[in-house]
């Protein structure tokens, strides 16, 4: 005796069931799969493979910053980055790589540009340097430090704006981050932070004509 119309819808419906489920099932481990890949670097003891030395900027110096003034991460795949953020070392530029390569410091910035001009990096900016004192904007930017003091102009010297320029336009370019003042900000503008760096002696006008006529280049 045939099965009816009722009894075929069911099993029909069931097996429907059946089959998306399995489907749903190997897209889930898929998934899982993908998500492990992507983040088998941070499981305990395991650190994703870095070459020694790299730099981001051409032409930087690396002298590396502490491991307890950042945090390693594989941005922008795990944090987008948005944002630079400028700030003024408050000191030389010798107490200022002295600081960041202090574990009880805890903080430090991606890069420190000199008054000759001259880069140096000390933390990849896949990494999620301290150095906003808010840990949303940590994960979402690049910091960049210069050397001198907020109420001293003498000390933001031709060479410093034009080499920071440079730098914050190399930024701005890999990541597809915006050449105006919402994306390229002071520390004084991080939500939460008590910093007035990098002070009004900073000449706005002037760095963001210059990070954009770098951009051009």
């Amino acid at each position: 005796m045939g099965a009816s119309e009722s009894d075929k819808d069911r099993r029909i419906g069931r097996r429907a069931l059946l089959v998306g489920g399995a489907a749903a099932a190997v897209g889930t481990a898929v998934l899982a799969r993908g998500e492990l890949a992507h983040l088998w670097w941070r499981l305990p003891g395991v650190q994703k493979p870095r070459v020694e030395g790299a730099v981001d900027f051409k032409g930087a110096l690396w002298v590396a910053a502490s491991s307890g003034n950042f945090r390693t991460a594989d941005r922008p795949d795990d944090y987008a980055i948005d944002r630079v953020i400028i700030h003024v070392t408050q000191g030389s530029y010798a107490s200022a790589v002295k600081v960041f390569q202090d574990p009880a410091h805890q903080a430090a910035a991606h890069y420190i540009v000199r008054q000759d001009g001259d880069v140096t990096q000390m933390i990849r900016e896949l990494d999620v340097a301290f150095h906003a004192g808010n840990r949303e904007f940590n994960e979402r930017s690049v910091g960049i430090e210069h050397e001198g003091f907020v109420d001293r102009p003498q000390d933001f010297t031709d060479a410093m704006y034009a080499a920071s320029a440079r730098l914050t336009a190399g930024v701005c370019g890999r990541y597809g981050i915006p050449v105006d003042r919402e994306h390229v900000i002071g520390h004084v503008e991080v939500p939460g932070t008590d910093h007035t760096d990098p002070g009004p002696h900073w000449d706005w006008d002037r760095y963001m004509g210059l990070v954009r006529r770098a951009e051009r280049a």
